[in-house]
């Protein structure tokens, strides 16, 4: 049996809101097993959260760049909010995401290409910045999106500067429309991701294994109602459909006029602006989401 360490059980606790005592049992019960740990206490209604998001754990910066079809988002850390507001920080990061709408978001081929005004890669600048400004610092990841037909937007919300803050959105839309029109639906587009936080795109794209671990949950949940098990499937169905609202973009609820569904914002669009519009893509970043933060 795995060894139910404070620390795991301290992690459950905080990705759950539930009691000690419950979490060590959970932890039992699954051996150890964190993400089955979280699933059992749903299933026992001992989660004070169903999902949360990754925390906030480091510093830094993400970086947002459009240019017509192509968008790029960059995250990179430190170690302190006070370097994020550092002019000459701010700069790296911006050439960076400049640099990744041509390079592509593959990390470690990025950090070779040539850093913008500089005789150095990126790599190389990256280790020079960590020697001037004295604190540590990692370029964490980067995403890429382009279309044929269409438009790139992105957004940054609270930004510190120009395409730079903690939480960045990219949205691509392939249209033959008015792109003025369409770059006006993308940015409000980016704005419900950001506040929304979808995790997939449409019904059809989401993760197989997650739509199962729900499904699991959603069953053992109606169970508990005492329900013949023909009833139990349809609970389930039903409740998967507002699993899919929280999680699906094109299903979710507009955050804007809170009555729409997106995708019948996006049928809207396709009217506005003359033609068909596809949402062929989202990414969404938010500053160390996912990452443990160092003990203070």
């Amino acid at each position: 049996m795995a060894e139910i360490t404070a620390a795991l059980v301290k992690e459950l606790r905080e990705k759950t809101g539930a009691g000690m005592m419950d979490c060590k049992r959970a932890l039992a019960e699954t051996d150890g097993d964190l993400e089955g740990a979280v699933d059992w206490l749903r299933k026992k209604g001992l989660s004070a959260a169903a999902k949360k998001a990754g925390r906030i754990a480091s510093e830094g910066l993400v970086g947002a760049v459009t240019r017509g079809k192509v968008g790029a988002l960059v995250e990179i850390n430190s170690e302190t909010d006070f370097v994020a507001r550092n002019d000459v920080f701010q700069k790296f990061v911006h050439g960076v995401t400049e640099a990744a709408v041509g390079a592509g978001d593959d990390v470690e081929r990025l950090k070779t290409a040539p850093f913008p005004g500089s005789s150095r890669n990126i790599g190389d600048e990256l280790t020079h910045m960590i020697a001037t400004i004295g604190e540590n610092m990692a370029l964490r990841r980067a995403r890429r999106l382009e279309v044929k037909n269409g438009v790139v937007v992105s957004y940054v919300h609270g930004a510190l500067a120009p395409g730079l803050g903690k939480i960045g959105v990219l949205v691509a839309l392939e249209s033959t429309g008015d792109h003025g029109k369409l770059a006006a639906v993308g940015k409000e587009l980016a704005m419900h991701v950001a506040a929304a936080t979808p995790q997939f795109l449409d019904v059809a794209s989401v993760d197989k294994a997650a739509l199962e671990r729900e499904r699991d949950v959603l069953r053992e949940q109606a169970r508990a109602s005492g329900k013949p098990d023909n009833v139990i499937e349809k609970m389930v169905e039903g409740r998967l459909r507002k699993f899919y609202e929280d999680v699906v973009l094109l299903e979710q609820t507009y955050v804007r006029d809170q009555e729409s569904r997106v995708k019948q914002v996006i049928d809207a669009a396709a009217k506005e602006t003359g033609a068909s519009v596809r949402v062929t893509g989202f990414v969404r970043f938010a500053l160390g989401e996912g990452i443990a933060k160092e003990p203070t």
